[in-house]
């Protein structure tokens, strides 16, 4: 059974209304109705029905609530029992999209020989891992999907916004583009993001306070982003280094003028006890440092 669905069930049943759940989860209502779908599908009983106040608890769902409490509590305390028994010298360090963190972590490794130094890959919508404490420090694009006030966050290097759209869309064919240019095209929307990161790749604020149109498709993936791009219905602002659109003949990367940068970043906890997380950071300034 996936825990993360038994916990978004448990915020739905406190709330008893998706939109409140949805937006103390920061994820999206129908990707949160999906999730909850999800979790009734592998059980084989509803467990909640919706009604013109909000939801309530079916009785297959008011017997379930008991039972995912203690089954979350075991398993949080499962995590604390082995974070207590694993070496003092231990590091979990997280990356996203398509980064590349290898000069960094070899040279951690190389300098502390002794220590349990861990990678794990991420989604963007699994910087939450950070505050969660299940990596000790991300590499990532900022802004982050995630509130960063108790994160310390060290900027890397930063990289040039581009529209990536079809081969058949009237952008292709330009050198550039003016961010007013982008202004009048649907972007992909994206689900389950923070405020903040959707407003910088929607390019918002927008002059006068306008928001960008967002194109008729919802994108759970970053391939499904790809794919609506190039299917014609939408484009999307995505960091120019960003090389994973490139297995893709079917879409162009323009350069917005005027559009801003995106960053790359390295993040921890403010209050990190954790000598690897400052030692990694050093290595990460170090060796994943390029020209802007």
């Amino acid at each position: 059974m996936d825990l993360r669905l038994v916990r978004y069930f448990l915020v739905v049943a406190e709330q008893l209304n998706f939109a409140r759940a949805a937006e103390e989860l920061r994820v999206a209502q129908p990707s949160l109705s999906r999730q909850i779908q999800r979790l009734e599908n592998a059980l084989g009983v509803r467990l909640l029905e919706r009604t013109s106040q909000g939801s309530r608890l079916t009785a297959a769902g008011a017997a379930f609530l008991p039972r995912a409490q203690q089954l979350v509590h075991s398993a949080e305390q499962a995590v604390l029992t082995a974070r207590a028994a694993a070496p003092a010298r231990t590091i979990t360090i997280g990356y996203t999209d398509d980064l590349v963190i290898t000069p960094a972590v070899r040279d951690l490794r190389n300098r502390y020989p002794g220590a349990h130094v861990r990678t794990r890959h991420l989604s963007s919508r699994d910087a939450g891992a950070l505050v969660d404490r299940r990596i000790d420090a991300l590499v990532t694009r900022a802004p982050l999907p995630i509130p960063d006030d108790d994160l310390a966050v060290t900027t890397l290097y930063t990289e040039p916004l581009v529209a990536l759209v079809s081969t058949a869309h009237r952008f292709a064919d330009k050198e550039s583009v003016d961010v007013t240019d982008v202004w009048s095209e649907p972007l992909v929307g994206c689900t389950g993001m923070g405020k903040d990161w959707i407003g910088f790749w929607r390019l918002e604020p927008r002059e006068g306070g306008g928001l960008a149109p967002v194109g008729p498709i919802l994108a759970d993936t970053y391939d499904d982003k790809l794919e609506a791009i190039a299917e014609g219905s939408a484009i999307a602002i995505v960091p120019a280094d960003d090389r994973r659109f490139t297995l893709r003949p079917d879409l162009v990367a323009v350069p917005v003028d005027g559009a801003g940068q995106s960053q790359v970043v390295v993040a921890g906890r403010a209050e990190e006890t954790n000598p690897l997380v400052a030692e990694f950071v050093c290595s990460a300034e170090n060796l994943l440092v390029r020209e802007s």
